[in-house]
């Protein structure tokens, strides 16, 4: 062998051969990130796969349902409408991003994830004409929003840790504040929570899930759990009160006749939850369990008194979802209503 093959590899050639290597894996991590970067774009500027209005957009006079869209193509993840009478027919989408919406004819609450080199989420609210108006920073990733029918208040849910509320190994923040700004309810765990009389302070509390009360602004429903139990319970914004009324009821949903709660209900376990929608009549405290089969985590919405709205996530198509209707009583059959859309609002 000669002495050339057998010298030894020095410290400062290791060196330089771990610096080579370095530079590939960077340089093709570069490629790969500017190839999906350009695959992402060239998929929103794609036609979109179902029919889009043409024209600006804003939110409709007329009644509406206001949704996320999550058709393939351009407009994947804008807020989108399509009117009450019609909701088979053309969508108008806007220019807004959201993973969760909700609105009424002035106003759009738009709770999103700015992904970047650091990615934050905000809740934001946008007038009838898409036109952003204040905007706050929230700690964690959306999951539910609402609009209280006097139009003066917002409420926001987000996942502090924990990406679901499957299991226990999440947690969250649930906040009240006005639309316009202004002196805030603030966050609910700052409110006083009572169960059978006691006050509960348990470092545990979690708070989800807000339905404003018709008629009664001071008044709002919730889901509170603690030591692996839930609640549904009655909030006072003027007191600053969370009061237990019924056992085992998740994101809360009030008829727009104020009498009953549509919500979700587990059957399974803790561990592997499967929730049925149910509804609860809040006089005689009666649970009826819906007759949809797959397990819907979705805070349900109201099309009427007679209906409920939810979306289901496409199994063969991640990313993608739809909303079903169904009527609020035994034994009733689910149908779809509007295909490729998420967290419906319906505005009458």
């Amino acid at each position: 062998m000669s002495p050339e093959l057998s010298t030894p590899v020095t410290a400062r050639t290791r060196w330089i051969i771990l610096l080579v290597i370095t530079g590939v894996v960077l340089a093709g991590a570069g490629v790969y990130a500017v190839s999906a970067f350009q695959r992402f774009q060239q998929g929103q500027l794609a036609g979109s796969s179902v029919k889009v209005a043409s024209g600006d957009t804003a939110l409709p006079v007329e009644p509406f349902v206001l949704f996320r869209n999550t058709a393939a193509g351009q407009g994947y993840g804008k807020a989108a409408t399509v009117p009450l009478d019609d909701v088979q027919g053309a969508r108008s989408v806007s220019g807004v991003a959201c993973d969760r919406v909700y609105g009424n004819h002035q106003s759009m609450v738009c709770l999103r994830t700015n992904r970047g080199l650091v990615t934050s989420f905000e809740a934001a609210v946008y007038n009838a004409d898409y036109q952003q108006g204040s905007s706050e920073a929230v700690p964690g990733v959306p999951s539910r929003a609402r609009i209280d029918p006097t139009g003066t208040m917002m409420s926001s849910t987000v996942f502090v840790t924990g990406h679901s509320y499957a299991g226990s190994g999440f947690s969250t923040e649930t906040v009240i504040r006005p639309l316009a700004g202004g002196d805030s309810p603030g966050n609910l765990e700052k409110f006083t929570f009572i169960v059978n009389g006691e006050t509960v302070t348990a470092t545990d509390r979690n708070m989800w899930g807000v339905t404003f009360v018709p008629g009664d602004p001071d008044s709002f429903y919730a889901t509170t759990s603690s030591s692996g139990r839930l609640w549904l319970v009655r909030g006072s914004i003027s007191a600053r009160t969370l009061t237990a009324v019924h056992d085992g009821v998740e994101c809360p949903s009030i008829s727009p006749d104020g009498t009953r709660i549509g919500f979700k209900k587990n059957t399974g376990t803790q561990v592997a939850p499967h929730w049925k929608i149910a509804v609860l009549d809040l006089g005689s405290g009666m649970e009826t369990v819906l007759a949809e089969t797959a397990s819907v985590d979705d805070q349900v919405e109201w099309l009427d008194n007679d209906f409920l709205l939810y979306g289901l996530p496409r199994a063969d198509q991640p990313g993608d979802s739809d909303i079903w209707k169904i009527p609020a009583v035994q034994d009733s059959a689910p149908e779809l209503f509007i295909e490729h859309a998420w967290s419906p609002s319906v505005v009458h």
